[in-house]
């Protein structure tokens, strides 16, 4: 063995959905893996079958307690004297942010991801002080911070929050031998779009159920499907349209992939991403992208190539851009999908990704 690499996370889910083949090469080429999460689930077992070891972590995602942020500090600490890790590999705020001090205490290598920087920075104001200060003061001795979009890497260089060195990735990357290019629906005078993500404020939801009503008293053999959970909020407001039959609500799935059958585009009208991976999942499944022009969305489609981009915010231009979806011929529809599939391929193939790490993580440990 070659030494261990510890990988904080918040959750198995998203290491699994977008991470499992960096984790799977790291192993493959002689490290041994420590993982700690938060949470059980069933998809941990995948890891333990590759000899990762996995360790619960007190990690509360959503909580802003200081105590308990304490105790996930000592418990990182802790960890990194135990396995001594060649590198610690970390994503999302609290394991950035407190496995950085740890690290930065016990002179250990951090490798850390930001995958996305959400509403506590995007909405400016004090949070967003707040949120940079804590962002500071986890990445300061930070080896290599891995960004999604230079949006956000220009960000963290212009407020002097890194001092190591930065990467620009793209995104997570997709497996596009796992996602391939699905047959497009034919042509039979309707046109079928699919919602993938909870249903929440900063990912347009209000501006997706204003743009589906419209559409559907205009167009009524249009379709609009959701996927994703629907607790919350708007879940009152989803039903209604469910019953009105103006939105098919399909549930939710650790599988997108089906879904993309007898889809002819799909919608992610967010107002932020690190990178959208459900506009890459949707792109290698073969399927056109209408989506917004802010970081992490417009860097996936090609506009009037791939999808088209809209306005954030703008329920209006995101009706006209489904209408134009809508009212092209049949064969247009069907080549900005094996556009989108071209350039998901090029362009974002996980395996970026995978060679990405792996070359900072044999960096450090001289391999």
């Amino acid at each position: 063995m070659r030494g261990s690499i510890l990988i904080l996370i918040n959750h198995i889910g998203g290491l699994f959905v977008f991470r499992k083949e960096v984790v799977k090469a790291i192993v493959d080429n002689g490290f041994s893996v420590v993982i700690s999460a938060p949470n059980d689930d069933s998809r941990a077992e995948y890891f333990v079958s590759l000899g990762c070891q996995i360790i619960k972590s007190p990690l509360n995602r959503r909580g802003t307690n200081p105590l308990a942020d304490i105790k996930l500090l000592a418990h990182y600490r802790k960890l990194i004297r135990t396995y001594n890790p060649v590198a610690v590999l970390t994503y999302t705020i609290k394991p950035n942010v407190y496995g950085g001090i740890a690290c930065r205490l016990t002179k250990t290598p951090q490798l850390a991801n930001i995958t996305g920087l959400g509403d506590a920075i995007e909405n400016g104001g004090l949070l967003q002080k707040l949120t940079l200060w804590m962002y500071k003061r986890g990445l300061a001795k930070a080896k290599t911070v891995f960004f999604q979009n230079a949006t956000n890497q220009k960000l963290f260089i212009d407020n002097k929050i890194v001092n190591g060195e930065t990467v620009l990735l793209p995104g997570s990357g997709v497996n596009v031998d796992y996602h391939q290019t699905q047959p497009y629906p034919s042509e039979d005078g309707s046109t079928v779009f699919l919602f993938i993500g909870r249903l929440l404020k900063d990912k347009g939801i209000e501006e997706l159920f204003q743009a589906t009503e419209f559409i559907k008293s205009k167009y009524p053999s249009t379709e609009f499907r959701i996927l994703g959970d629907s607790e919350g909020d708007y879940k009152g407001r989803l039903d209604s349209l469910v019953s009105k039959g103006i939105i098919n609500y399909l549930g939710t799935t650790t599988d997108v992939r089906p879904y993309f059958t007898g889809v002819h585009c799909s919608i992610m009208p967010s107002y932020h991403e690190g990178m959208s991976n459900v506009n890459l999942e949707s792109s290698a499944n073969g399927r056109p992208v209408i989506t917004t022009d802010v970081p992490g969305c417009r860097e996936t489609v090609d506009d009037g190539i791939t999808g088209y981009i809209v306005k954030a915010r703008d329920s209006q231009d995101l009706i006209a851009k489904v209408e134009c979806f809508i009212n092209l011929p049949y064969d247009e529809k069907k080549k900005m999908g094996e556009a989108a599939r071209e350039k998901v391929v090029r362009e974002f193939n996980r395996d970026i990704v995978v060679e990405a790490y792996l070359e900072a993580i044999k960096s450090i440990a001289n391999v």
